[in-house]
């Protein structure tokens, strides 16, 4: 009863917060409305999917990236004969006919990345196929973005059949814009200075707080890649969470085991304790995003310094402590 009571509660509060941020709007909000983005899609899925042989040459051309040298063209007639490839083709195509489900976030979403990172440019946007490689579902190289929408078609999708729940779940359109800027945030934030655990929390801390400044209408849960009931059981046993890691001295641990039991992917974190079943994966990533949090709410520094900012002094100065 109480876990039904915490999650009514966590909805309401959650809506309330997306509809005060939705009618007031700051200073900030304003001026990165004014920047003006010139989004470029190529849709480079439909242009393959409805080629014949006989195109190959032009698009070896114009597409030099997608048909390395090394690849005789057999491998692509192979490819445009392939059944289950027609098949894929047919299914991304009924779920994205056009990619107007998602221009418009992808758009605000670039208008807050170059508010805060103005050296950066906007790319242009290529959306493929890639034989489901869900772990590569998103991939950006220089000022090229590629999104493999074959790894968006939704959860229950049975082209994810054999796929980990874990994994599968985040496999939906609402996690495009949650992907592309895990992508950028990944190459802003610099690799752990050592070896701890903390570092990597707080490495990955840093990278949610970009998320926070860059996807200001997402629900938390859609930016680490938890359900709600995932995130209400973090919130709700956070101060366990660090009680456990306290108390074991993980904290200064260069146990490379810790990150596969709380920092990789994973149906859940290992506790080795009976609430294990229970808990998302993952879940260091959360404790490092609250530590973030809190040192941006009580340090006046500016977002390059955080960045840069080793994670010890981070940590002593967040004042953290966990909401009981």
């Amino acid at each position: 009863m109480q876990y039904v009571l915490n999650m009514k509660k966590y909805l309401i509060v959650s809506v309330l917060i997306f509809v005060i941020s939705c009618t007031t709007k700051s200073g900030v909000d304003k001026e990165i409305e004014k920047i003006s983005i010139d989004l470029e899609f190529v849709r480079f899925d439909k242009i393959f999917g409805e080629a014949k042989i006989e195109d190959i040459p032009d698009l070896k051309k114009q597409y030099p990236s997608f048909f390395p040298e090394q690849y005789h063209d057999s491998i692509w007639i192979q490819k445009m004969r392939d059944t289950l490839q027609q098949q894929l083709y047919e299914e991304v195509i009924k779920k994205y006919a056009t990619e107007d489900k998602f221009e418009n976030d992808l758009v605000v979403l670039f208008q807050h990345i170059e508010y805060y990172f103005p050296q950066i440019t906007t790319p242009l946007v290529v959306t493929s196929t890639s034989d489901v490689d869900y772990r590569n579902k998103i991939i950006l190289s220089d000022s090229l973005l590629i999104i493999g929408l074959d790894s968006y078609l939704g959860r229950d999708h049975f082209f994810y059949e054999g796929i980990p729940k874990y994994l599968s779940q985040n496999m939906k359109e609402s996690q495009i814009i949650s992907d592309v800027a895990s992508v950028y945030a990944q190459n802003l934030v610099p690799k752990p200075r050592n070896r701890t655990f903390l570092s990597h929390i707080i490495y990955y801390g840093k990278r949610l707080y970009l998320k926070d400044l860059w996807m200001t209408n997402i629900l938390d849960s859609e930016k680490i890649g938890y359900t709600k009931e995932e995130l209400l059981w973090a919130k709700d046993n956070e101060v366990e969470i660090w009680r456990n890691f306290v108390e074991n001295e993980f904290l200064y641990s260069t146990n490379p085991k810790l990150s596969s039991r709380f920092i990789n992917p994973a149906p859940f974190s290992k506790f080795y304790l009976e609430i294990d079943n229970d808990s998302p994966g993952m879940i260091g990533r959360f404790i490092g995003w609250e530590i973030v949090r809190a040192y941006m709410e009580h340090n006046s520094v500016s977002l390059q310094e955080m960045l840069t900012q080793n994670a010890e002094e981070i940590f002593n100065k967040s004042k953290y402590k966990p909401k009981k």
